[in-house]
């Protein structure tokens, strides 16, 4: 077993019980750093709950999460965020009524101070920042429509890119492709491989196809435990797995 402090994120012994169930029990998953990884797992698996506790969204009943070797467990979401990590949820959230280039704008991550946020310019750097996030997301010929004209896979990508403008270290993707056309999906795909070249990326999905084309290794979750981890050949040819989940 590698050190902990080898991986960008280390959780251990992590337990979290709702009412007394345990929805995520004695859990130990490590993500190195310039990696992919995909969690799946049958609903109730857990997958969401364990973005929930990276996040500081769900507090840690017992257990340690670190990242970059620094324990996280009783911060709150905005240190967390602070410290790198970026979270998307299944539902984007964007500002509908600003356009592509202004949602991105006010995610730029400026003075950590409420001066620095009043009274910021549109400087050269955010300008030409936002524009190679617009292209990175597809998004350059719509960069001065507003958000809500987007399609659903265009919303996502917005997402994705106030995030990205954030420069995480780690970013965490809560199935990312869910509704989204066949070329979408393709696109979505390419682009998770180019973000891993600065950082790593955690995504949960569904949809099988889209995880072959992008993990690295895949984290199979079961009653809130990992039941199998692994490269996505190893996952499908594991029994255990196929019993669980494939031939649901």
């Amino acid at each position: 077993m590698a050190n902990s402090t080898d991986f960008l994120l280390a959780l251990e012994g992590v337990t979290v019980s709702f009412d007394g169930f345990k929805a995520v029990n004695d859990l130990n998953l490590y993500i190195d750093k310039g990696e992919l990884r995909v969690i799946i797992g049958p609903n109730g698996a857990g997958k969401t709950t364990v973005l929930d506790l990276i996040c500081g969204r769900t507090r840690v009943s017992n257990g340690s999460i670190k990242f970059q070797d620094h324990e996280i467990t009783g911060l709150t979401e905005h240190e967390i965020v602070k410290r790198g990590i970026g979270r998307k949820f299944q539902t984007p959230s964007i500002y509908d009524d600003l356009s592509v280039f202004e949602n991105l704008e006010i995610s730029f991550p400026r003075g950590r101070n409420v001066f620095g946020a009043l009274f910021w310019n549109r400087t050269s750097e955010i300008i030409e920042r936002v524009q190679e996030i617009a292209e990175m997301i597809y998004l350059s010929d719509q960069i001065n429509q507003r958000a809500e004209t987007l399609s659903h896979g265009q919303k996502q990508w917005l997402e994705i890119g106030m995030l990205l403008i954030q420069d995480p270290e780690l970013l965490m993707l809560d199935e990312p492709v869910a509704g989204m056309s066949v070329s979408e999906r393709v696109k979505t795909a390419a682009l998770l491989n180019t973000i891993i070249k600065n950082r790593s990326v955690v995504v949960i999905e569904h949809d099988m196809k889209f995880v072959e084309s992008i993990a690295h290794r895949v984290t199979v979750l079961h009653q809130g435990k990992v039941l199998a981890e692994g490269d996505m050949e190893a996952i499908q040819a594991d029994p255990h797995v196929k019993e669980v989940y494939l031939g649901h």
